[in-house]
């Protein structure tokens, strides 16, 4: 969708850049004008390097400027499935740098004075019987593994957090929360910008080359670096063909209300807590600083949106809170995101000084921060804590090109249909 979403709407950028031409030379360069590709800028920066960061479009114009904003612990897999990946002791491992990720977030912000709308506190609600029991598990999972409680939310506590009758349970996460993500990235470009990082917009790569350096060629410019971060995600294009296999790029859609009011805001969400239920096609809303309620839900496999992806909404926003039938929808947009087929991050190497990292699977807001830092280790010279994350096991999308994308929607069928049932 072309439309412009409410996060445009409500940031003004405060960067000058240029297009690269010519040639140039850098430490590393960085391709990807998001969260991770700054983060990894500003992380490597702070270690002496001389980098650069390449965006085809403008800085947050991908999944960073357009996504949810809500930061979560864990990750788009559950921890059962992931100790089955790679086992109790890794298991652990992964999931301390989960919690790191959102204390990576929150530091970027803090040192850099990033205004981005920060809020603590994230609930997982249950709309189905079987969802509260689901999330009793998991609930227990995460103290019996890891020694992580959430607060468990039924009743009045539970309306306490979200005024709606369409819930059965909750549980509460007051380490994580919500945040305004392209006040967010483009704060992190302004960070890049005083540290000396240079930044380039309307600059697309067009091939990269990897001998003892790698050379990469764009419309009007050339570059040769000794380190090379592809960050672009679901953005990446005819970059990412040799990633493709492992990344699917799916759309994903959102919708904001006129300004409510804060009286009306706070009888919707009391505390200004981040919300997502439990679906397979999940729905999650919070409020904006502006007292705007910011809805999303729904997600395309085929990347064709709605025809009407307000109205699409609407009916979604209307099943949890029926008040709002009379409120006018102001923005309505949509966007990619990459996953994985087990929901787990892609972070590897496809040569000894080539790095990636994609495929946040719907976490991304706080991963993404730390994934540069992993980045900026690894570079560095210190992999362990990279490796950690790049030796998870990653399946590619079966049906090859021309049927992966019909063997995904056939594959989704099922759990689609749990959500109704």
């Amino acid at each position: 969708m072309t439309e412009e979403n409410y996060y445009q709407a409500s940031t003004y950028s405060g960067i000058l850049t240029t297009k690269l031409e010519g040639e140039h030379r850098y430490d590393v360069c960085v391709v990807g004008g998001g969260v991770t590709g700054l983060s990894s800028a500003i992380h490597l920066a702070e270690k002496g390097f001389q980098v650069c960061v390449l965006e085809a479009q403008k800085i947050g114009h991908g999944a960073s400027g357009r996504n949810g904003g809500q930061f979560i612990f864990g990750f788009g897999s559950e921890m059962p499935t992931v100790r089955k990946l790679v086992g109790e002791s890794e298991a652990k491992k992964l999931w301390e740098l989960s919690l790191e990720a959102i204390q990576v977030t929150h530091e970027l912000v803090e040192k850099h004075h990033i205004d981005c709308d920060w809020q603590w506190g994230h609930v997982h609600t249950a709309v189905k019987t079987r969802q509260v029991r689901e999330l009793s598990d998991f609930r227990e999972d995460l103290i019996s593994h890891y020694n992580y409680d959430l607060e468990w939310l039924e009743g009045n506590s539970l309306m306490d957090q979200v005024a709606s009758t369409r819930y059965l349970a909750g549980v509460k996460d007051q380490q994580s929360g919500h945040l305004h993500p392209l006040k967010y990235t483009l704060g992190l470009a302004k960070a890049a910008q005083e540290m000396g990082i240079d930044l380039f917009e309307e600059s697309p790569v067009q091939n990269w080359l990897e001998k003892d350096e790698v050379s990469l060629s764009l419309p009007n410019a050339s570059l040769k670096t000794n380190y090379l971060v592809l960050a672009g995600n679901a953005y990446l294009g005819s970059l990412g063909k040799k990633l493709s296999q492992r990344l699917m790029p799916v759309g994903t859609y959102m919708i904001a209300t006129e300004p409510l009011g804060s009286t009306r805001a706070g009888q919707l969400l009391p505390k200004n807590i981040a919300v997502a239920d439990v679906n397979f096609v999940l729905d999650y809303f919070r409020l904006s600083a502006d007292q705007r309620l910011l809805f999303g839900g729904g997600v395309s496999y085929s990347r064709i949106p709605p025809v009407d992806v307000r109205n699409y909404l609407r009916k979604r926003m209307l099943k949890v809170f029926p008040s709002l039938v009379d409120v006018k929808l102001e923005y309505g947009w949509g966007g990619l995101v990459g996953i994985t087929m087990n929901r787990m991050p892609n972070f590897g190497r496809l040569a000894p000084n080539v790095f990636l990292a994609q495929g946040f699977s719907g976490h991304g807001v706080a991963l993404t921060g730390l994934a540069g830092k992993l980045m900026a280790e690894v570079i560095s010279g210190t992999a362990e804590r990279f490796d950690v994350m790049s030796q998870i096991p990653h399946l590619p999308f079966p049906g090859g090109p021309l049927f992966r994308m019909p063997a995904l929607l056939l594959g989704t069928t099922w759990y689609r249909l749990r959500d109704i049932l």
